[in-house]
Parts: structure tokens; sequence; C-alpha cells
């Protein structure tokens, strides 16, 4: 008897914790309306360093939504993490005993760039301050990129497969697809998504070395890709988690599927080579559509990646035009990011999060702050466009020279 959906990824459930909102709703409604909250970096210790603009998250008390025994042992990322896997599972209607009931059919997957960073500083403040007796167990774990997939699937008691994907900031798709191919294996729910927090003074400074990293010191103006006037990108915190399932399991408990996982590839290019990252995401994005099933025509809006700096627009932009052909000037570009920051391997995520919101609700949200296109790209910018949409293609590239494009369909009315 042949399945009515075979083998198939679906996403049921969406955790945002990001600058310009701290849940899915008010994520998109800042993200639809192009509100730019990059603003001067007000973390203590920060004042005196050259970055002076971020997307920092603001109004989230860890306390509120992590336990304290937790909290004493983890990362500002993690704490993110926490907190955003809670949202995505009661989107997905998924509650602790729900999940609790088959725990080696649950399994969490994320990934990570910048780690424990603002937990690892202060564990080594203490250190030379006051000396070994005052550095705690949990410096051993807490800085680790493995730390937030660890925390929770310890937290829920999730014993299905579990993994941390280090692969740069394009890492972020990497993680989704990872959760796609596991659900298609049959594993029932996967937690995927990644989440960042590298405005600790440490992890600045670390940043510092970046030449792609924005020093502007006018928010309205730091990050505006495809541009004259591009000047590198702007570094951000928060990410989103999304729940991932065997689409057939989903819909046998009668769960709203938001999309499907259709496709994904990824390719490796070398650092800062951005001339040469044009052939391998173009080689990506003709990857992801074979995977997906998918013609160049159906692609009905791409997420870009929008580095900000000018050689790797170019090679973006060219790149999109080779893997689409005649398509490739015509379908409609965004890159909302440039409103909330670059938060790394949380970037792809939160992209891939706002086009399955796109999606649901027909809507092609805006590229803040950018004007003045310098490329040949229908880059949606000024107000949000109204379309129909079905195919997602959502792009990711790091600095390290990792290149990854995910196609995502429109999930289906959900089965009586």
């Amino acid at each position: 008897m042949n399945e009515p959906y075979p083998r198939r990824a679906a996403v049921t459930g969406i955790g945002v914790i990001a600058p310009n909102g701290t849940s899915t709703e008010s994520f998109w409604k800042s993200t639809q309306e192009g509100i730019s909250v990059l603003d001067r970096v007000t973390r203590e210790g920060c004042e005196h360093l050259p970055l002076r603009v971020a997307g920092e998250v603001r109004g989230f008390e860890p306390s509120e939504a992590v336990e304290e025994r937790h909290l004493v042992q983890t990362d500002r990322f993690t704490h993110f993490a926490l907190a955003a896997s809670d949202l995505a599972l009661d989107d997905a209607r998924l509650g602790q005993a729900d999940t609790g009931q088959a725990p080696f059919s649950v399994g969490v997957v994320t990934a990570a760039g910048s780690g424990g960073g603002e937990f690892g500083q202060r564990e080594l403040q203490e250190l030379w301050g006051k000396g070994s007796r005052y550095v705690g167990p949990y410096q051993s774990i807490a800085w680790f990129y493995a730390a937030s997939t660890g925390q929770i699937s310890i937290r829920r008691g999730f014993k299905g497969p579990c993994s941390v994907v280090a692969a740069d900031e394009a890492g972020g798709l990497d993680a989704l697809a990872h959760a796609a191919r596991a659900a298609r294996r049959g594993t029932d729910v996967i937690v995927a998504g990644a989440t960042e927090a590298p405005l600790a003074p440490y992890s600045v400074v670390c940043q510092l070395g970046y030449q792609e990293l924005s020093t502007a010191q006018d928010p309205a103006h730091a990050y505006r890709p495809f541009t004259a006037e591009a000047c590198g990108f702007v570094p951000a915190e928060g990410g989103a988690m999304l729940v991932v399932e065997n689409e057939r399991s989903a819909r046998e408990r009668g769960a709203t599927v938001r999309a499907t996982v259709a496709g994904h590839a990824a390719t490796f290019t070398g650092a800062s080579r951005w001339a040469e990252s044009r052939q391998g995401l173009a080689r990506a994005i003709s990857g992801a559509l074979e995977e997906a099933g998918c013609a160049p025509g159906e692609i009905d809006v791409v997420f870009a990646d929008a580095l900000g700096v000018p050689e790797a627009d170019r090679a973006e932009a060219l790149a999109i035009a080779d893997a689409l052909g005649a398509h490739g000037g015509r379908v409609p570009v965004t890159a909302p990011k440039t409103g909330i920051g670059r938060g790394y391997c949380a970037a792809s995520v939160l992209d891939a999060t706002a086009a399955v919101l796109a999606m649901e609700h027909g809507l092609i949200p805006p590229t803040p702050n950018v004007s003045d296109i310098c490329h040949d790209l229908d880059l949606v910018t000024g107000r949000a466009r109204a379309a129909e949409l079905r195919t997602a293609l959502v792009l990711s590239r790091g600095l390290m020279g990792s290149n990854s494009a995910l196609v995502l369909r429109r999930g289906a009315a959900n089965a009586s």
C-alpha cells in the first residue's frame, strides 16, 4: 500500500528568541513590517571596542524561562536554546507527557559557531582574580558547542539521535537538513536549530579579526548588503528552534504541518574566498533543487545570505543567476536579517523560520535599511510584498568557506 506522506520531514513547531521578538508572533510582526532593531552595543565591557552596532536580545529574562538548576550550568546561548525549544514544542503541541512516553523517538540537533563565551569569560576571570577554587565544574561543558543539544535532551529526557553541527555559519541550515534526514529515516521528532550569544567582551574581541565585520557607528548604515555602501555585517545574538517530524507520524497525531523540508545541499570553497563562493553556492543551490525535485522556476522567494561585503554580495547575486537561470533575475529576494543582524549559525535558522511564516501568510518581508541596489536582483525593500508562496530557497555561507542551500515547501492543509 502506498503511503500518503512517504519519508517526508515536516516542520510542526517554531520557537524564536531574537533581537526583534522573543516569541514567534512578535518576531514575525517586526519582520514583516521591516522594523530594524540594530542599535549601539550596550553589553558591559564592550564600550571601548571597535564594534559599535549589533543585534541584542533585550527584555529576555533567563530565570523566567529556565529553571535555576539549569541556569547555573549554562551559557546565554543555551538559555536562548532552552527557551526557544520550549516555545517550539508547545507550538507543535508536544508537551512533556507527549514526548516523555517515547523518549527514544525524540532527538535533538543544534548548530553553534561561538559557543559559551560569556560563561567561559566569567569563569576565567574568577580563576585569574580569585584562584582555582572559585571556578565551577560547569566551566568544562558550558562553553562547548554541543552544550545546547545536551542540555535540551537532558532537561526534557530525550534519548533519540542527538548531535551538534560545527560547520561554520552555514551549519544552521545543515542542522535542519540533518534533522530532516533523521525524520525520513524514522525518528518521530527532532528538535533542531541554532542560537548564538557572541556579544560578551571576549567573544567580541575574537570577532575583531574578521575582515567582514562592520565597525560602522550608525545603525542605519552599518549593515547594507547589495548596495554600494556595503561595509560588512553586523553580528547578533538569539536564534530559533524548530520541531521537525516524520510527516506521517505528525499527520497521525493531528499536528499541523507548517512546512516540509524538501531539499538541501552543502559545499565548501575556503575562508574569505568570496569570488569562489559563487561556484560553490550555485552548486549547493542546484543540489538542493535536485534533492527536492524542484525546477528553478518553482522557487517563489529566496532568503539571501547577504553578507554585506561587495565581493561576496556580487558572488551571491551571480550564484543565484547561475543556478536559477533566467528565473534568477525575476524571483523575489529578501534579507530580513539586515534589521536584526547576522547571528552566525542562528542567522540561517531565523531565515528558515521567516520563510515558513512568509509562506503561511503569503507575504515576503522586506530588507530593512537597504535601497539603491547595485546588483541584478529583485530585492524586496521598503514594504512587504504580497505573493503566492509555495516554495522558498534559503541560502547561507560561512566566513570559513561553507555554503548551504535549503528548499522549503509550504505545508498542506492539515488532514482531518
